[in-house]
């Protein structure tokens, strides 16, 4: 090419480039000036008599006309940023251009939202499966302010889809309209996770007061906010979202909670005794104050405990050693505690168990169950007989079990009572099948035997024969039986 010595000055003293300004940021029109002067620029370096050799063709491959049709070729592509990518697809590319370095992509938020393929930028998974992804050769204009609003506010589906696969941020969600409707299409979808991603969002980027208010008409978002507070244990904005939301009970039961933070018994005492005059139910503020009661019990038997193990000079200490401590154990393991150590003591004393059962309106059935467990563990049967019988105005005294005398007969066996022991309490059950099979399941072979007697039934007791030892006792009780005339067998 022949170029004058004028020419190559203003060449290299030219530049297409100019300074930046904010006024230029989004002006289309300079740019497409600036593109009209850099083609007219390289016009300037092709000589005459290469214009045969070289044909001008556009970016999709087709022969370009003018240059005021380049512009409006370039200009319609940034237009349409979807349609130039279908008419690509469709279009065959000239292989002297199959090489072309891919430009940048713009810095819209639709485009970031959709995934398009840029550095650094995730890909959508259209692109990511196509096997020939489409490639534009013609560089983009950039886009007016007014779009970036329009692309920010239109894909929500896209924001909560980058939530589910990849990492997201959301602090492009900066006005109260855009966070609220964002929390609003959050709750249309149904999902749990990204409901708490949002609410995680606001709680973060909201004043309390705010969030609180806007919660209070979105009963959705408000539960799930109040469970992922519980959860992370969040104790204080959960009693200030409570007394906003003026909850009195679920802000008194929150408050109780936090005595699970306590590990100190004393001062874990006296918080629970604040806790006493809170805004709780009727059934409530009645454990409530067992709970103080119960704990304020355990804090001075431990202390007399400890004091009496250490001495060495109780008996029930020295065989049995306590295994562990009795502060904040439930109410049932300090009876069982009381039942095992403190059986015999007046009912005057906290330790008694007939002043626990007294004071926290243990029913009968539960005293007896826990105080039978841990007298047949010391193997106590004479506690045990004394805990059934009972006198009647007469001064006839009874057996009477309130859990029935079935469960007795396996916490006994549970216990390895003797067999004695067994057939006395297997003897007391009423129902005769229950008995029979009590009896056989723990070889009472007496109470089988005079079971069958009392049916007279002879088959029954010539089968049981066969199951008893040779020459035993019971063998013998069951041939003297047999031969006796004084029985009329019904078989």
């Amino acid at each position: 090419m022949n170029r004058t010595k004028g020419d190559e000055e203003e060449y290299w003293n030219s530049s297409k480039f100019k300074a930046f300004t904010f006024d230029d940021e989004d002006d289309e029109l300079s740019q497409l000036k600036e593109s009209k002067r850099a083609v007219n620029s390289l016009r300037d370096f092709v000589d005459d008599d290469d214009d045969d050799d070289l044909e001008r063709v556009s970016w999709s491959g087709e022969p370009v006309g003018s240059i005021s049709w380049s512009i409006r070729e370039t200009a319609g592509n940034s237009g349409s940023t979807h349609e130039g990518r279908e008419q690509l697809k469709s279009r065959n590319s000239f292989s002297s251009y199959a090489q072309l370095p891919k430009p940048t992509s713009t810095y819209s938020l639709s485009s970031f939202f959709r995934g398009r393929t840029r550095p650094g930028s995730f890909q959508s998974l259209s692109d990511a499966l196509s096997d020939t992804p489409a490639k534009s050769y013609a560089p983009e204009l950039g886009r007016p302010k007014g779009e970036y609003r329009v692309s920010y506010s239109i894909h929500w589906c896209d924001t909560f889809h980058m939530l589910f696969c990849q990492v997201c941020s959301l602090e492009r969600f900066r006005s109260l309209q855009d966070k609220l409707q964002l929390l609003e299409e959050a709750v249309s979808m149904h999902d749990g996770n990204v409901i708490t991603a949002v609410l995680i969002f606001l709680k973060r980027t909201l004043s309390k007061e705010i969030l609180f208010r806007e919660l209070e008409v979105r009963q959705v978002a408000l539960r799930h906010l109040i469970h992922f507070l519980k959860e992370i244990g969040d104790q204080k904005l959960l009693l200030d979202l409570f007394r906003f939301l003026d909850r009195t009970e679920e802000l008194a039961l929150s408050h109780y909670r936090e005595h699970l933070n306590i590990q100190d018994p004393d001062k874990r005492k006296e918080f629970l005794k604040t806790c006493v005059g809170l805004p709780f139910s009727a059934e409530d503020s009645a454990h409530i104050q067992d709970h103080y009661t119960l704990l304020e019990r355990q804090i001075i038997i431990e202390a007399n405990d400890r004091h009496l193990e250490s001495a060495g000079q109780t008996e029930i200490f020295r065989k049995h050693p306590r295994k562990a401590s009795i502060l904040n154990m439930p109410l049932v393991t300090t009876l069982f505690y009381s039942c095992f150590y403190h059986y015999t003591e007046a009912e005057g004393t906290f330790s008694s168990p007939i002043n626990l059962k007294k004071t926290f309106k243990i029913p009968d059935k539960q005293y007896v169950l826990t105080a039978l467990a841990a007298r047949a563990k010391l193997r106590a049967w004479n506690d045990v007989d004394a805990l059934f019988t009972t006198k009647n105005w007469l001064g006839y005294t009874k057996k009477r079990a309130p859990i029935g005398f079935h469960r007795v007969v396996e916490i006994l066996h549970k216990n390895n009572a003797p067999v004695q022991i067994l057939q006395e309490y297997v003897n007391l059950v009423e129902d005769v099948d229950t008995k029979l099979n009590l009896a056989t399941k723990f070889k009472c072979h007496d109470v089988v035997i005079d079971t069958y007697r009392d049916l007279k039934d002879r088959q029954q007791l010539l089968a049981y024969r066969s199951k008893v030892d040779k020459g035993s006792a019971e063998e013998e009780k069951i041939d003297a039986l047999l031969s006796s005339s004084q029985i009329r067998w019904k078989n």
